[in-house]
């Protein structure tokens, strides 16, 4: 069906779309009508639906219908679509092409990412398209050009996809701060970001459209979709369930069961939370599955991108069984074949996991379905807490940085290439940018000495002059090299160095970071991209390698904290204790774990959201203590620091801690009086869960000054301190990290007040050990009841500790061997 000739130069009426959609058959949802008419009546907002639930048709046919209000032939860019992921950028162009070739014949959409070409670049900056799809970090680089104002002179609305992937980075922040130079220059900006998983959707609404009013009412509306989606969530249960678990024991027991499930279905994504268990899991499915091959895929995102779009292109033709694929799938691209999604291990946290699960059934109407494949059987207990949790639709909040500097610097540089600002003028502006409605005059001007001259230290060097004022007090680059450099860094991701991984006949597999690549030897033989690989050397940033012959190779390892449970899936799971310390056992899961839980409670006591459970014990080692406040793995290295910094001001002493997401372990050559400590008492009787003094006591109980160097590291890379490199002159990874310390010692020495330095500190104490959780969950532990047991051997809980401090120690093959002599006299004694 064709739009009215009288409209192929603008956009569809509200008629036209209704007809459209009455030809398919279909009819529009109340969410999607309730969108369009905000948006003809020129209103922001924020659209929270669930997955596959037609949020892309709700935004863009806003943004279509827009174009009927225009007087005229519509020219130049009116639609401004900003993704997360470069991935979903072809995705969703030929999804806007679809309907606009319909709808609006005089639109072009266009994709301007990473992966666009030069060619296609110039022939944009030519002729704009009328809907262009970009990243932030595109975006950042078209504000960064002279005549950015000019280019987005048209611009009507602006729709973010997937805003809560970006609100809680700093990529967020840097969109922020993007449309906060847009509304600056297009007042009546119409800007929608679109969401499925999300909890505080009215913080959500306040980060994407800022800080002012609209017509003297708060800025923007909040759309809700229908939530009634069906989201089935199971698990498949192990045929033995280990009374005294480690983590990852399960291993390739789940295999099998993994691959029946697989067998039944005729599309399954296989999920894993990091690229190494891809690998694995992969491999190993392969190798049970021969007559597989070229039916199941491998996906994470160090492949290459050829890889990685052949693999997306089969799953949307349905030529793949399965895929195994980690969080480079989360997230929108549209696989209507897929059928079945399974988790390997606990996902950690609610929104993760409900994001996970649209990856099925991705359509009105049809129900999404996640398995839980557990890794050990604690897992199980998160898996019954995260059922009963995306039942209750719990899902988490997502933090939002709070006046990062280092991003601001960034912009101020972005902005006086693309265009040059006057101080004040510029200062209003970021003010409207949620992230630094706080930003104080003092803050504003550190910034601009900073950029102007490299702060108090350095003054000296030129190439740290980056914006000075000209005679009209505009703010301007003014050195072209300098700008060539900061538009090569313009952006907020940071990682590791990485090394292209080609074969000796020059096909590329991916990329590698530098550390793994450099730790390998001539011949040693690594798997990756589903192949076992044999390294020959490395050349100019390229690690050349063949196929091996052998069987075995070493995993392919990448940086990258392990996720931490989320405060919702613990409290899931402390719910689903205190109902089994009253006996109930509901569900499959809570019946599979049943055993290890009665002797959890046989020998000490369960958990719970009332009861914080303590316990010590001597053994050949020395002396230990168990603690379970089920606050996740980062709260508890920060708690289990704290305890030891605390009892070592009373007396001299050194622990060993073991931390997992569900206690701790701190454990000591000398007696510890635990019991003075913890006997008879309640939560807010005890010295250790003191909160007057955290913030310094954390601070003195880590190694605070290494922790905020490393995170230094990304600070300056993104305030345009480090500068990694030109194209195929990359710097390497140990170039990166001794700049990064050198400005960190200079500023730590002579510059005391550099704001730089105080956010890489902040950043550990809210990113890294969740310093806020951290209080909370000592708040809460004021609140309960103590529950000290002495034992006389490792409980089921506590045994899972002690693994995590073997396997510091100990090699694979040792560690099961000790693990294996343990259980068996544990086993022993449970069952007297």
């Amino acid at each position: 069906m064709k739009a009215p000739a009288s409209k192929l130069a603008s956009g569809p009426t509200p008629t036209v779309v209704k007809d459209w959609f009455a030809a398919r058959g279909w009819k529009a949802f109340p969410f999607q009508k309730e969108v369009w008419k905000a948006a003809l009546a020129g209103k922001s907002g924020l659209l929270h639906a669930n997955t596959g639930a037609g949020k892309t048709f709700a935004v863009w046919f806003a943004a279509l219908q827009r174009g009927s209000l225009a007087k005229g032939r519509l020219s130049g860019m009116r639609v401004l679509w900003i993704t997360p992921m470069r991935a979903l950028a072809a995705d969703t162009q030929r999804a806007l092409e679809e309907s606009a070739a319909e709808l609006a014949p005089g639109w072009t959409v266009g994709a301007r990412t990473g992966d666009t070409g030069s060619a296609e670049r110039a022939r944009q900056s030519r002729s704009w398209p009328t809907a262009l799809i970009t990243t932030p970090e595109s975006l950042s680089l078209l504000l960064s050009h002279a005549a950015s104002q000019e280019q987005f002179r048209h611009l009507d609305t602006i729709v973010i996809d997937e805003w809560h992937e970006l609100m809680g980075s700093k990529r967020g922040v840097q969109v922020q701060l993007a449309l906060a130079r847009l509304r600056a220059w297009r007042p009546e900006l119409v800007v929608w970001g679109v969401s499925a998983t999300m909890g505080d959707l009215d913080l959500a609404r306040q980060v994407l459209l800022g800080v002012g009013e609209e017509n003297g009412e708060e800025r923007g509306v909040l759309v809700e979709g229908d939530t009634r989606k069906q989201i089935v969530v199971d698990s498949l249960i192990p045929k033995d369930v280990a009374r005294f678990p480690w983590g990852g024991h399960l291993g390739m027991q789940m295999l099998k069961p993994v691959i029946d499930e697989i067998e039944h279905y005729d599309a399954t994504l296989v999920f894993t939370n990091t690229r190494s268990q891809s690998e694995i899991w992969y491999q190993n499915i392969l190798d049970a599955r021969p007559d597989w091959a070229g039916v199941i895929a491998l996906h994470h995102g160090s492949l290459a991108r050829e890889v990685r779009d052949w693999v997306e292109m089969g799953l949307k033709k349905g030529e793949l069984k399965a895929v195994i694929c980690t969080a480079s799938l989360d997230l929108g691209v549209d696989f209507l074949p897929v059928e079945r999604v399974l988790q390997v291990g606990s996902a950690k946290g609610i929104a993760r996991l409900l994001q996970r699960a649209g990856r099925s059934g991705h359509a009105p109407g049809r129900v999404s379905r996640v398995t839980l494949v557990p890794t050990n059987s604690l897992e199980i207990l998160e898996a019954a807490g995260a059922k009963v949790a995306v039942a209750q639709r719990r899902i988490e909040g997502r933090y939002v940085p709070n006046k990062p500097f280092d991003v601001l610097v960034q912009h101020l540089v972005t902005v006086a290439l693309g265009g040059g600002f006057r101080s004040e003028e510029l200062y209003q502006e970021v003010r409207t940018a949620w992230s630094y409605r706080h930003l104080s005059e003092e803050e504003w001007q550190w910034a601009l000495d900073f950029v102007a001259r490299g702060g108090q230290s350095l003054t000296v060097y030129p190439e740290y002059r980056r914006v000075l004022p000209d005679e009209e007090g505009v703010y301007r680059v003014p050195d072209t090299a300098i700008g060539r450099r900061h538009r090569m860094g313009i952006g907020t991701i940071v990682s590791d160095a990485t090394i292209q991984i080609k074969y000796m006949g020059g096909g590329r597999i991916g990329s590698m970071e530098e550390s793994f690549i450099s730790r390998l030897k001539q011949g040693d033989h690594f798997l990756f991209g589903g192949r076992i690989l044999e390294f020959i050397r490395v050349h100019e940033m390229t690690a050349f390698v063949k196929r091996a012959t052998g069987s075995r190779g070493a995993i392919a390892r990448w940086q990258g904290a392990r996720m931490p449970m989320s405060s919702e899936l613990a409290h899931a799971a402390l719910e689903q204790l205190r109902q089994a310390a009253e006996g109930r056992f509901e569900g499959p899961e809570m019946q599979a774990i049943r055993p290890l839980l009665e002797i959890q409670e046989k020998w000490s006591a369960l958990p719970t959201i009332d009861t914080l459970v303590l316990e010590s014990m001597k053994s050949r080692e020395g002396w230990h203590l168990f603690v379970y406040p089920f606050a996740g793995r980062s709260v508890h290295m920060g708690l289990a620091s704290l305890f030891a910094y605390r009892v070592g001001r009373r007396q001299p002493i050194t622990f060993s801690i073991a931390i997992n997401d569900y206690g701790f372990e701190l454990m000591s050559a000398e007696p510890v009086d635990w019991a003075a400590e913890f006997a008879g008492a309640t939560g807010v009787d005890v010295p250790l869960f003191e909160t007057e003094r955290l913030l310094e006591d954390v601070l003195e109980s880590l190694n605070a000054t290494q922790l905020s160097q490393q995170r230094f590291r990304e600070v300056a890379r993104i305030a345009g301190l480090v500068f990694q490199g030109y194209p195929g002159q990359p710097k390497s990874n140990r170039q990166v990290q001794a700049s990064s310390s050198l400005f960190f010692e200079v500023f730590r020495k002579h510059d005391a007040g550099n704001l730089l330095l105080t956010q890489a500190q902040r950043e550990v104490l809210e990113q890294e050990l969740e310093l806020t959780r951290l209080r909370d969950t000592l708040s809460e532990l004021h609140a309960r009841k103590v529950a000290y047991r002495e034992v006389k051997r490792a409980t089921p809980f506590g045994f899972a500790l002690m693994v995590e401090r073997f396997r510091e120690k100990v090699s694979t093959e040792k560690l099961n061997d000790r693990v294996a002599r343990m259980v068996r006299e544990l086993e022993k004694a449970a069952a007297v």
